[in-house]
């Protein structure tokens, strides 16, 4: 192998680093952007006297408008490039939550209403973010072998973690010293920066970005897992929805997310509020929590791909989330009984972070079934599990209204059940019929 070649594949491999790092901190990002409204809610349903009902509407309106946004968004990312869209949605992102600055009683309020305001702005949030876990799964797809997409997909979705866990601390210290509307402007200008330099540096194939060339990009699609620049081709939505495994998918991801989004949502509060723990330790709590996802998402990602190496593509994708999931539903359920505090924060911890351990296993089959439409298949498998998420922060407070936080605990360890038996039943070796296949052997 001569000097030239070592160069390229090296040159190859730093490029892959870097793009796989900006991911996961635009996943960090993304979720830093949601989650800061759980952050400042309780001071702002103080403030303006808003109910947790009230609120739960607000962070619904989030997740209303990112699913309804979502496959339109993958399919801009499939037609025009992921990198494209993923840059101006990420500027609209950047807007929008700077807008929530403006809401309430001296800005936006008097126009529009309070509650309206704050509702408004998380939708139009929600929009803009749409994009991101299609485009990213998207790009993974061009640029990563299908021996390594359980571990980079769960990378990508450990960046939610990373988000949440960060926002927490820091989103409640900047309230602190600046209060919650200049805080929401910080997050607004970091955000901007971030998606600037995706727009800069990413591309969407190897052999275009300016630091491979198309000499790099074919020993990359020879021995480093990458794919080839396809024709553009329209969406093949009837083979999109009536694919069985895919909508199979879309309902275990739509549990899993009901599951997940108590905790993204309504943990701070309960820790807060109803275990009457102080300020801080509900953030070190909540910041444990996310830890915890941050750590076995992509732990479950690494698994699932030994397990493909052991088991084969078809069984292989199957263990970590059987496994996974059934175990956080347990520990959820325990959790929600359990005392003591410090051994409810442990339980809930890890139930959380057994179920993001099946996230990487989600996303990779998602890719690779559906090849050339990896961003479309992804934003229907995404729409489904904010489907999910968004009747979570409805739900919970409504069950607790009626049998007690408790109760609406127990339901959300129901849910990831059904979520388990799906697996049993989707084929993760199966492609979706007359999608363009791609040979993405070999890898980093």
């Amino acid at each position: 192998m001569d000097a030239a070649s070592n160069s390229a594949k090296s040159q190859i491999r730093r490029t892959q680093t870097r793009i796989l790092a900006l991911m996961v901190a635009l996943s960090a990002m993304s979720y830093f952007d949601r989650t800061i409204s759980s952050i400042a809610g309780p001071g702002i349903m103080k403030e303006f006297n808003i109910s947790a009902t009230q609120m739960g509407s607000v962070f619904s309106a989030f997740l209303l408008t990112y699913m309804l946004c979502m496959i339109p968004g993958g399919g801009l990312c499939d037609r025009y490039g992921a990198r494209r869209v993923l840059g101006i949605a990420g500027f609209g992102t950047a807007v929008f939550t700077g807008l929530i600055a403006f809401c309430g009683r001296h800005s936006l309020g008097p126009f529009v209403g309070i509650l309206t305001s704050f509702v408004a702005a998380h939708a139009a949030l929600g929009a803009a973010s749409a994009p991101v876990y299609p485009a990213c799964g998207k790009v993974a797809l061009n640029w990563f072998s299908s021996t390594n997409q359980g571990r980079v997909q769960a990378l990508i979705q450990a960046g939610a973690a990373i988000g949440a866990a960060t926002s927490p601390m820091l989103f409640s210290w900047l309230i602190a010293h600046y209060g919650w509307r200049v805080s929401f402007g910080i997050a607004a200008v970091f955000t901007a920066l971030l998606f600037s330099f995706w727009s800069w540096y990413v591309r969407d194939y190897p052999s275009q970005h300016p630091a491979i060339g198309q000499q790099a990009a074919i020993a990359l699609l020879s021995t480093a897992g990458g794919v080839a620049e396809p024709k553009r081709s329209s969406i093949q939505w009837g083979r999109l929805l009536a694919d069985k495994n895919l909508m199979l998918l879309t309902f275990g991801y739509f549990m899993l997310n009901y599951f997940e989004y108590i905790f993204f949502y309504w943990v701070y509060y309960y820790f807060g509020e109803v275990l009457h723990v102080e300020a801080r330790q509900s953030a070190l709590a909540t910041t444990a929590l996310f830890i915890t996802m941050g750590i076995m998402s992509p732990l479950g990602g690494w698994l699932s791909d030994l397990c493909v190496v052991k088991y084969g593509q078809g069984g292989g994708r199957r263990v970590v989330p059987i496994i996974a999931m059934t175990v956080s539903a347990i520990l959820l359920y325990v959790g929600a009984a359990s005392m003591g505090f410090l051994v409810k924060v442990l339980l809930l911890s890890l139930a959380l972070g057994f179920a993001t351990a099946a996230e990487g296993p989600f996303w990779a089959v998602t890719v690779e079934i559906s090849g050339s439409q990896a961003g479309t298949a992804g934003a229907v498998l995404n729409t489904g599990g904010n489907l999910g998420g968004m009747l979570a922060p409805i739900l919970t407070p409504l069950i607790a209204a009626k049998y007690g936080w408790t109760g609406g605990l127990y339901f959300g360890s129901l849910m990831v059940l059904p979520g388990v038996v799906a697996w049993f039943f989707i084929e993760p070796n199966s492609a979706i019929r007359d999608f363009s296949e791609l040979d993405v052997t070999g890898g980093v």
